[in-house]
C-alpha cells in the first residue's frame, strides 16, 4: 500500500523518535508517554522505531527546535543505530526541518507528517482520498523549497531530472518537478495553489452532497447516532456488534478513516442509524481536521453521541479529554452524550469501572467484542431519544397516510382512532417528525 509523498516508497525506514518538553508549558501528557504514543504511530505507518531520545528545554531553538548537544548526539546515536529517518513529536517549521535535515544528512519528519501519511495509507474512498491530499498539500506548500531540495537528492537524478510526488493510493499528483531552482518553485507554488483549490471545490460539492443525505434523513425522522472515541478504542468493533456489520477491525491507531453508517434496531423495535466516525487522537493535526470537517460534520447531526472510551489504557481520562476538546472544536459539545466505558472483559478488577464513571457523564460499561453491556447502551439510546420526543395528536388524512406511516415508524403512539377520511392519532414524535405533523393544514377533532 501507497506511503503517500512523505515517506520513502518500497525502502524499509528506520526511525530514532524525538521528544521535547518545554519548561512552563503545560500538558496533561507526559513526555514519555507522549513518545510510547509516537512509536505505536511509527509502528502503524510501517516504520521500524530503533532508538528514542528527548530534550527538556527552557525555550525553542528556532532554527532546529533542539539545542546543538543534542543535535551532536541524534548525529551519533544515527550512526551507531543505522537509522534512515528521524520523527520529532513537535511540529517543526520549514526552517526547522531544513536545518536539521543539514545537520543530520538524514530525512526529517515530524508527528504530523507521520498522523497524514497513516491518513493516506488508509483512506480507501474517492472522499477520504481527497481529503487526506488536500491536508497533505495544505502542509507542504509553506515547506515547498525545503521538500524540492530533498526530493532531488532523494531522486538522486541531474538538477534537470523529473520526478514525481505520490498521493493516497499511490498514484501521481499531477505535480512534476524539474530541479530545484526560483522559476520552478514559483510555477510548483502555483500547480500546488491550483490543486489545493480544486480540491476545496472538490470537497464542497461533497459537502453539498452529505448536506442533501443529511436532510432526506431527517424528513423521515430517524434519529441518529454518532460513535465517537480516540483511535483504537473500539469504536468500529461496536458497530459491527450493534449492527452485524463487517468494519474493519485492527489493533492498530486509524484503522478505518472512512464513516460508516448501519442501521441498528432499539430494544422497542425502532431503528435509529449509527456512524462510526475517524478516531480522534492527541496533537490531531489542525489540516486534518478541516479537510476532513465534511465528514466531522455527521456528529454535529447526530441526536446523540455514544463515546467510547479504552477504559484498559492507563491514559483514558487524557485521551478523553483530547476527544472532548475536538468536539467543543468542532462545536459538537452540547450534544446529549452517552460514555461506553469499553473492554470491561479485560479488567482484572471490576471497580475499576466505579472508579472511573464518576468522571464521566451517562456511563455503560460494555465489551465491544464480547458484546456485553449492549443492551444497556441501547437502552440508554432510547432513554435520551423519547426525552427529546415532542407530544403530538392531531387528525391525519388517509391522502397523507404517509405521514401516518412515518409516525408508526419513527415515533411512539399512544393511541389510534380511525374517523372518517383519516386516522386521530396521539404520541411522542422526534422534533424533525413533530415539526413536519404540525404542518400539516387539518383540524383536530
Amino acid at each position: 500500500m501507497s506511503k503517500s509523498f512523505f515517506l520513502t516508497q518500497g525502502e524499509e525506514e528506520r526511525a530514532i523518535l524525538v521528544g521535547v518538553e518545554l519548561k512552563g508549558r503545560p500538558s496533561r501528557w507526559s513526555l514519555e508517554d507522549s513518545l510510547a504514543e509516537l512509536a505505536q504511530l511509527a509502528r502503524t505507518a510501517g516504520v521500524q522505531v530503533v532508538g528514542q531520545t528527548y530534550q527538556k528545554l527552557e525555550r525553542i531553538n528556532p532554527a532546529t527546535l533542539i539545542g546543538p548537544g543534542k543535535v551532536e548526539e541524534l548525529k551519533a546515536m544515527k550512526e551507531a543505530l543505522g537509522c534512515n529517518l528521524i520523527i520529532f513529536d513537535e511540529e517543526l517549521s520549514p526552517r526547522q526541518q531544513r536545518e536539521l535535515e543539514k545537520a543530520l544528512k538524514v530525512k526529517i519528519i515530524d508527528r504530523t507528517v507521520l498522523i497524514l501519511d497513516i491518513f493516506a495509507q488508509h483512506a480507501k474512498t474517492h472522499e477520504g482520498r481527497i481529503q487526506v491530499e488536500l491536508a497533505q498539500y495544505q502542509y507542504r506548500l509553506p515547506r515547498l523549497t525545503r521538500y524540492w531540495t530533498h526530493l532531488s537528492r532523494q531522486v538522486g537524478g541531474p538538477a534537470g531530472g523529473r520526478s514525481t510526488m505520490r498521493g493516497p493510493g499511490g498514484g501521481s499528483t499531477g505535480v512534476g518537478l524539474r530541479g530545484p531552482g526560483e522559476t520552478q518553485l514559483e510555477m510548483d507554488r502555483r500547480r500546488i495553489k491550483e490543486r489545493i483549490a480544486h480540491l476545496k471545490e472538490e470537497l464542497e460539492h461533497i459537502k453539498t452532497h452529505r448536506q442533501l443525505y443529511r436532510q432526506r434523513r431527517k424528513s423521515v425522522g430517524i434519529p441518529i447516532v454518532a460513535i465517537v472515541g480516540y483511535t483504537n478504542a473500539g469504536k468500529s468493533t461496536l458497530l459491527n456488534a450493534l449492527a452485524n456489520a463487517n468494519v474493519l477491525v485492527e489493533d492498530k491507531l486509524f484503522a478505518t478513516l472512512d464513516p460508516t453508517t448501519r442501521r441498528v434496531k432499539l430494544p422497542s423495535g425502532k431503528e435509529v442509524l449509527v456512524t462510526d466516525t475517524v478516531g480522534f487522537i492527541q496533537k490531531l493535526p489542525p489540516q486534518l481536521l478541516a479537510a476532513f470537517r465534511a465528514t466531522l460534520e455527521e456528529v454535529l447531526d447526530a441526536d446523540i453521541i455514544i463515546h467510547v472510551v479504552d477504559i484498559t489504557s492507563p491514559h483514558a481520562l487524557n485521551q478523553s479529554q483530547t476527544v472532548w476538546d475536538i468536539l467543543r472544536e468542532l462545536g459538537a459539545n452540547h450534544k446529549p452524550i452517552i460514555t461506553a466505558l469499553n473492554k470491561i472483559d479485560k479488567l482484572e478488577n471490576p471497580s475499576q469501572v466505579e472508579a472511573l464513571a464518576s468522571y464521566y457523564p451517562n456511563v455503560v460499561p460494555i465489551s465491544a467484542l464480547k458484546k456485553v453491556g449492549l443492551d444497556k447502551l441501547m437502552e440508554k439510546v432510547e432513554e435520551i431519544l423519547r426525552s427529546k420526543y415532542e407530544w403530538v395528536e392531531l387528525f391525519i388524512p388517509y391522502t397523507q397516510s404517509y405521514l401516518l406511516s412515518l409516525f408508526r415508524q419513527w415515533g411512539i403512539v399512544e393511541s389510534e382512532e380511525h374517523r372518517d377520511g383519516g386516522v386521530y392519532i396521539r404520541g411522542y414524535a422526534p422534533p424533525d417528525l413533530a415539526s413536519k405533523l404540525a404542518r400539516i393544514k387539518s383540524t383536530v377533532t
